[in-house]
């Protein structure tokens, strides 16, 4: 258990960061149609 919470927590943490800061990022250099949500139906 200590294995994980040493080097798989902080891994996964980094990992589900930096996965956010892309997805923000990326929706900045989006033209504005593409970064809208989709539409509902």
């Amino acid at each position: 258990m200590s294995f994980f919470r040493s080097k798989l927590l902080p891994a996964a943490i980094l990992l589900v960061f930096s996965l956010a800061l892309f997805a923000v990022s990326a929706r900045i250099w989006l033209p504005g149609d593409m970064a809208a949500p989709a539409p509902m139906g």
